[in-house]
């Protein structure tokens, strides 16, 4: 029988240029698959329609190419792919793990502020925005029935609480995931999740059947991924993509978080700061071999 290969993927969002920062993000996944004998796959996560752009996809290609990468063929595209996210979701209402949440961005400040503890005490997620203080969460089936007649925009949140208990009652105990090498503070071997700490995360919305935890935790299964690679900042997002995987029945990826590629205050690269990208690098005479030493490779 042939032996199975490993399959590492690089998967980007086409919602700006690329930077160093995905320079070493996407050469790291590269250089794993090729250290493992495994194959490289590239996909485009561009779920959010409003800020992903063809000509930041295109670009994509040809960065990636520029810098000497080779990616199987055809590239899976997140927004032909809406029905597998659908059913996902599907299979966690029908379990009763998710609700729809009405509440806007000023009803969630408004709820904090009143709350008696304010927004500098209120916990925050480990990407930083303040976890969900449970709006909407337990209304009557009357009450959720008017605002689904009325058309209200909503999202649908995962009763965390609700589907940590339904996961470990599944795996018979605790939840682990297993990281070869390289988390936030060197963690490696079989490690423990908390994903409380997010909270009710959003899942999907009303509009798009997905958000990345649930996106992202799909594709890796369907695609077959065996090895994730991606940046320290994802480390804690494994905690619900592993509560996923354990909720949808969907196979255990290895983990590989790598460092971040900061400037010289410390600060991580992002598009949002407008970081120099490899476009512009690329227009301005470096060579791939310049952009592997800026980017410490």
């Amino acid at each position: 029988m042939q032996e199975r290969r490993d399959i590492v993927r690089f998967a980007p969002s086409p919602n700006g240029w690329l930077h160093l920062g995905h320079a070493y993000s996407a050469i790291f996944a590269s250089e794993t698959a090729r250290a493992l004998g495994g194959r490289f796959l590239l996909r485009i996560e561009d779920i959010d329609i409003g800020r992903c752009r063809p000509e930041y996809e295109q670009a994509i290609y040809e960065d990636l190419a520029w810098l000497g990468l080779e990616w199987e063929h055809p590239v899976r595209r997140q927004s032909e792919h809406f029905a597998d996210y659908e059913a996902a979701l599907k299979r966690l209402r029908d379990m009763g793990l998710v609700y729809p949440c009405f509440a806007t961005r000023k009803e969630i400040a408004d709820a904090i502020e009143g709350s008696g503890i304010g927004h500098a005490r209120w916990p925050v997620d480990p990407d930083g925005a303040p976890v969900y203080p449970g709006l909407y969460k337990d209304i009557a089936p009357a009450e959720l029935n008017r605002l689904m007649w009325e058309g209200r925009s909503y999202a649908w949140r995962i009763d965390m609480e609700k589907a940590l208990a339904r996961a470990e009652e599944m795996n018979g105990g605790p939840i682990f995931f297993h990281e070869d090498a390289g988390g936030p503070q060197g963690q490696a071997g079989r490690l423990p999740i908390d994903p409380m700490l997010f909270g009710d995360v959003v899942i999907a919305r009303k509009d798009v059947p997905t958000s990345y935890h649930l996106a992202v935790t799909v594709d890796d299964a369907i695609q077959n991924v065996t090895v994730v690679t991606r940046g320290q900042d994802l480390f804690p997002a494994t905690y619900v993509h592993r509560l996923l995987q354990i909720l949808l029945g969907l196979p255990e990826p290895r983990y590989r978080h790598h460092p971040l590629v900061r400037d010289e205050t410390g600060r991580r690269l992002s598009k949002s700061a407008k970081d120099m990208g490899l476009r512009e690098l690329r227009l301005a005479g470096a060579t791939p071999a310049e952009v592997r030493r800026l980017a410490g490779i």
